[in-house]
């Protein structure tokens, strides 16, 4: 609704529609920013998605992108509008457009509003998300000659090598599950038949890890097979002296990663929305 009504003469007339026709071409290179963040996002999230338990967690990637292209094509129409305007014969047939093209328009910043609130607010479903998906991942772990797993042992290992972390929620999480393949187990040893017997599923359990848990800064040589055994090591106290494990979860480390990045993102698209706004 207007409120008061505002004369310009022609030469105003002009540098308005030049200022807001270069306003709305910045515009095409911000909704490029945001189309590019979201690819960058999709492609992060797709070299983790098998330690993932869901694709929701594509939800935020795939409406940047959305965004992205969206505000490119509003922003390129509004600037060939401006650039029309110039001309009062081109300018004609924009005119009874303008109010349909102007509700869209807020439409179309109300959910680049709600897209960075969602940035912001993702954390507690992306939590959930890895949570469930590296407890799955590290049971097939071992799972080496399995079609559809045989990466799992690998995925995992770089995983835990590259973010400085080891299990889910930490090393002891390893104790919990078989991730030693029975192909490389020799079950005529007693201490084999014993452990397999002593566990209720049948399962051969160690208070292990796998060597990508290892912290090659320690001074000390990996100590990743009897973990919590004191006797087993010299001058060694799992519970006092500083392991030579990562200690952080791995769960703990995506949620670090990918929540400092859709952070961050959704700070990029709220500059956008002002922006757009004041376009």
């Amino acid at each position: 609704m207007a409120l008061l009504k505002v004369k310009f003469n022609q030469k105003k007339r002009v540098k308005l529609a030049q200022g807001l026709w270069l306003m709305n071409w910045f515009s095409v290179f911000a909704g490029i920013i945001v189309f590019s963040m979201g690819l960058f996002l999709k492609i992060e999230l797709r070299k983790r998605s098998e330690v993932m338990d869901n694709s929701e967690s594509h939800f935020v990637p795939n409406s940047l992108i959305l965004m992205g292209i969206l505000s490119c094509a509003f922003n390129a129409l509004a600037g060939k509008i401006c650039y029309d305007s110039l001309d009062p014969t081109k300018f004609a047939k924009w005119k009874p457009l303008l109010k349909p093209y102007l509700v869209l328009c807020f439409f179309f910043n109300f959910l680049i509003f709600f897209i960075a609130l969602i940035c912001f607010l993702m954390r507690g479903s992306l939590e959930t998300t890895l949570a469930y998906g590296l407890k799955n991942g590290m049971k097939f772990y071992r799972d080496t000659d399995t079609p559809g797993r045989c990466f799992m042992k690998k995925t995992i290992d770089m995983l835990q090598i590259e973010f400085r972390c080891c299990g889910n929620n930490g090393f002891r999480d390893w104790f919990e599950i078989q991730w030693i393949s029975n192909r490389y187990l020799d079950f005529g040893s007693k201490e084999v038949k014993d452990r397999i017997k002593s566990n209720v599923d049948g399962r051969y359990l160690v208070d292990g890890v796998p060597f990508s848990c290892c912290n090659p800064s320690s001074p000390r040589p990996c100590i990743q097979y009897q973990v919590t055994n004191n006797s087993a090591h010299y001058s060694y106290d799992y519970q006092t002296e500083e392991l030579n494990l990562w200690n952080r979860g791995c769960r703990e480390a995506l949620l670090l990663y990918y929540s400092s990045m859709m952070s961050s993102m959704g700070g990029g698209v709220l500059f956008v929305w002002l922006f757009e706004v004041t376009c």
